[in-house]
């Protein structure tokens, strides 16, 4: 689906990608409805868009409360017309530990963000795409969604559920008139870890940053283009396209490569 001229709904517009990815719509002439908890960094990403910040209506919202979610597309609607695409980019990671140190809390709260978040903003806005000449939806999963990651358990599998969330709904919109992707990014330069309450200890964010391959700015440019070109699946950098091709020939190798990696930040 083309952009230009489309409003598109962002999820996580206050920052990281999803920041990247509202200002390079307005910037390709979309008017973007920008969804985020925190009403500053929303305003923050307005700012950044210069001459097209009218484009870009703000709307503080908590993906994980359903109702809130479901008075949303009226919002979007009233502030832009229509809505024609549905970008679900919001996401946390979880603590930086092995799952039997992993509290309930922190696990509800990142199935809570990174799955229901995803599965209320479909819910909500599905009806209205639908009615749509023309609409697409675009949801976020990760290479943690398809490639396991010590002490990244429990996001890993709410990435896989929102991968087979997303390849089912591709499956279902078969013969409609809506769109569906799904995008696995690799390692990011953004600060989802602070983002999400995470520290890792020992590791600053100058050395945080050595594990980011692809910008925010790359990545954005990236899910827009595969968007355009109406792609079932996205991968944004190369760790993430050589990790799916490793796991793929040799997954117990792949993962115990992985291991290999990650254990130095791993607690004991």
């Amino acid at each position: 689906m083309q952009t230009q001229n489309k409003v598109i709904v962002v999820t996580g517009g206050g920052s990281g990608i999803g920041r990247a990815l509202t200002l390079r719509l307005v910037n390709a002439g979309a008017h973007v409805a920008a969804i985020d908890i925190h009403e500053n960094t929303l305003q923050e990403t307005q700012g950044l868009a210069g001459p097209h910040k009218g484009h870009i209506s703000l709307h503080v919202v908590n993906v994980t409360e359903r109702e809130t979610v479901n008075a949303l597309p009226e919002k979007v609607i009233a502030a832009h017309g229509v809505v024609d695409g549905l970008i679900n980019c919001a996401g946390i990671i979880q603590p930086f530990v092995r799952i039997k140190d992993l509290e309930f809390d922190a696990i509800k709260r990142v199935m809570d963000v990174n799955l229901y978040g995803q599965i209320h903003m479909i819910k909500a806005f599905l009806p209205h795409l639908l009615a749509r000449p023309e609409a697409h939806i675009v949801n976020i999963s990760s290479m943690g969604g398809f490639f396991p990651v010590p002490g990244q358990t429990m996001y890993g599998a709410s990435k896989a559920a929102v991968k087979l969330l997303t390849e089912g709904l591709y499956a279902e919109m078969i013969g409609t008139n809506v769109h569906v992707t799904v995008v696995f990014p690799g390692a990011i330069a953004t600060n989802i870890a602070q983002n999400s309450g995470v520290v890792i200890a020992g590791l600053g964010n100058e050395q945080a940053h050595k594990f980011s391959a692809t910008t925010a700015a790359v990545a954005a440019e990236t899910i827009i283009n595969g968007m355009v070109r109406n792609k079932f699946q996205v991968f944004i950098g190369q760790d993430a396209r050589m990790m799916d091709l490793l796991y793929r020939l040799n997954p117990r190798w792949a993962t115990q490569f992985m291991f290999s990696k990650m254990k130095a930040l791993l607690p004991d």
